[in-house]
């Protein structure tokens, strides 16, 4: 069986918010079965190994986000057109899964000293639940993690962390005619975005290099407030969105927000807080955006996947090339800590 194979297979289940994720993980496990892994755990996740020592693991997630109606092809078809293959979750991330699966039925397991562990997870797209699930379990992790994550095939060895807040200004009700008797809620929000972005500003001189963008990044996502243009609004709601790049970032700015609360009137939770990570590692770069990777408690985590990357478009698409030069990848992967750790 070949990758693209496995990938057709993978496509064809409907994994938005996890819809096909029994059906997905069934045909997964069968796969695997066949080649001697066991089952170490399975809900709407599946943990599987082969062999007991396991000196390196993968990691995919099964989820993929809506389609829409924008698709010039069946998102639940593989469709080849020259070298690319089109359809939903080839990049984010099924491709990376169909990788694997080829991978570890190529590898003749008898000749190794030491076994994988493969990890399969849901609701990545939304709110993290498979992975945080495989960590309130007492599932050992693998030293070295690979989370397989479109990357075009070059290895990510960090990731930014990521700050959420939901920021909610209180004020009080008043005609338009009459302001004066009211409080603008979204003039405190005003107030309190223009402190804090001159915080910001002086946050983001503070740079470190391994990152592509290399300094905190702040983003005001949405703003919610008022209900007529002749009423003064007694509410607003601003989402804030901080990828920083150091644990000292993380709780610099919360501190500013906590001081910020009593002089502008709001209260505010934080929505995600996911410290950012490095893999010290020779020319190894980095990402910007969040993956499973910042959840996992394992000493070295990669992250590496097939390309282009084009998560979450319409027509989203991985080519021929790239997944074949990614299962080998694998192999090589797995090969070389079987060689570092040999007995």
């Amino acid at each position: 069986m070949e990758a693209t194979d496995i990938l057709r297979n993978l496509i064809k289940f409907d994994t938005y918010e996890d819809k096909e994720n029994e059906q997905i993980i069934n045909y997964i496990q069968k796969l695997l079965q066949q080649k001697g892994f066991k089952v170490n755990y399975k809900s709407k996740c599946l943990v599987m190994s082969i062999k007991d020592d396991c000196k390196i693991g993968f990691l995919g997630h099964t989820d993929t986000v809506q389609s829409g109606c924008d698709w010039k092809y069946n998102p639940l078809e593989l469709t080849q057109v020259g070298n690319k293959l089109y359809g939903l979750g080839t990049c984010d991330m099924k491709g990376g899964i169909a990788g694997i699966l080829k991978a570890v039925l190529d590898i003749d397991w008898k000749n190794l000293n030491y076994g994988i562990k493969l990890f399969f997870t849901y609701d990545e797209e939304i709110g993290f639940g498979g992975i945080k699930e495989i960590n309130n379990l007492n599932i050992k992790i693998p030293n070295t993690m690979i989370i397989v994550e479109p990357t075009n095939n070059e290895i990510m060895a960090g990731s930014k962390g990521l700050l959420e807040f939901k920021i909610e200004f209180k004020g009080k009700s008043a005609h338009s005619s009459n302001p004066q008797k009211g409080i603008n809620a979204i003039e405190a929000c005003m107030s309190f975005i223009c402190e804090l972005k001159e915080f910001y500003n002086k946050l983001k001189l503070e740079t470190d290099d391994r990152f592509e963008i290399p300094y905190t990044t702040m983003n005001i996502g949405k703003i919610d407030g008022g209900k007529s243009i002749n009423i003064v609004p007694n509410s607003c709601i601003v989402y804030i969105d901080f990828r920083v790049i150091n644990n000292k970032h993380q709780s610099t700015i919360i501190k500013e927000v906590s001081k910020l609360k009593d002089k502008y009137n709001f209260e505010y939770s934080i929505i995600n807080n996911i410290e950012p990570f490095i893999t010290e590692s020779k020319n190894c770069k980095t990402t910007n955006f969040i993956t499973e990777a910042s959840f996992i408690k394992s000493e070295n985590r990669y992250i590496l996947g097939t390309g282009p990357i084009n998560p979450h478009e319409a027509n989203e698409y991985i080519t021929i090339e790239s997944l074949n030069k990614l299962v080998e990848q694998y192999k090589q992967m797995i090969m070389l800590m079987d060689e570092k750790y040999e007995k």
